[in-house]
């Protein structure tokens, strides 16, 4: 679902707001020359009425593959934006085209993230109006009860007073359990876990929707395309033509 202009605004969000590329990329476009607000070249923080026209004089997007990746993400590891002495994704991870992390995946956790070059796919995927599902195995550091399954499930009040949604959880061992979320708080399942006295040790993604870790070792990568692709691309309002 398309997110509602609220008008005039500037033209790096109307771009991403209608599923162009990212802002940053957008950013990159602008400064390019080749955007247009009806018939003018546009500059970095133009902005754009309801009556005007944007024009791309080269869609860029349509002169390079869509890539999108599964990749398996080593604990100690930031997804964006890392601090002194820390490394990120971008500092570990070397592909042929330059591909950015949908989402995060806190440091101390492992496991699934999706890489990709499509600025699309960011908000349709991770926006919670959508409900998308995400899977994660859990252990802790005490023994799982009842109680704590059918709590975890129906929803926990946060330290911040949020109520996070009734989600699935289904317990392995007496110290794991899995969850599917249909949302992405900062360190959701951690602040979870301790408001019902317990303290995560392993935290790792298994699933984004569609898409499986399976058997992918720490560091490694693979493709989405195919089916699994079409059908990833589909669930977020992706047509196969757009591709």
């Amino acid at each position: 679902m398309k997110k509602e202009i609220i008008y005039p605004i500037r033209i790096n969000k109307y771009l991403a707001y209608n599923n162009f590329c990212t802002r940053r990329a957008a950013d990159e476009i602008i400064k390019s020359g080749r955007v247009k607000i009806s018939g003018q070249v546009a500059v970095l923080g133009a902005k754009v009425n309801e009556a005007d026209e944007v024009t791309i004089d080269k869609d860029i997007r349509r002169n390079k593959k869509m890539v999108y990746l599964a990749y398996n993400k080593p604990q100690g590891i930031v997804t964006h934006s890392p601090q002194k002495g820390e490394k990120s994704i971008e500092d570990i991870f070397n592909y042929s085209q330059k591909v950015f992390p949908v989402g995060r995946l806190d440091k101390d956790s492992h496991g699934l993230i999706i890489l990709t070059n499509d600025g699309r796919v960011t908000d349709r995927l991770l926006n919670p109006d959508h409900y998308h599902e995400k899977e994660y195995l859990v252990k802790v550091d005490r023994t799982i009860s009842p109680a704590f399954i059918k709590n975890m499930a129906e929803g926990v009040i946060l330290d911040d007073g949020y109520r996070t949604r009734p989600c699935v959880v289904e317990k392995v061992n007496d110290l794991a359990f899995s969850i599917v979320l249909t949302e992405g708080k900062k360190r959701q399942i951690r602040r979870m876990c301790e408001k019902l006295e317990r303290k995560v040790t392993e935290l790792k993604r298994v699933r984004i929707m569609n898409i499986k870790l399976g058997g992918l070792k720490t560091r490694e990568y693979r493709e989405i395309e195919g089916p699994e692709q079409l059908e990833l691309l589909a669930s977020i309002g992706i047509d196969r033509s757009e591709i």
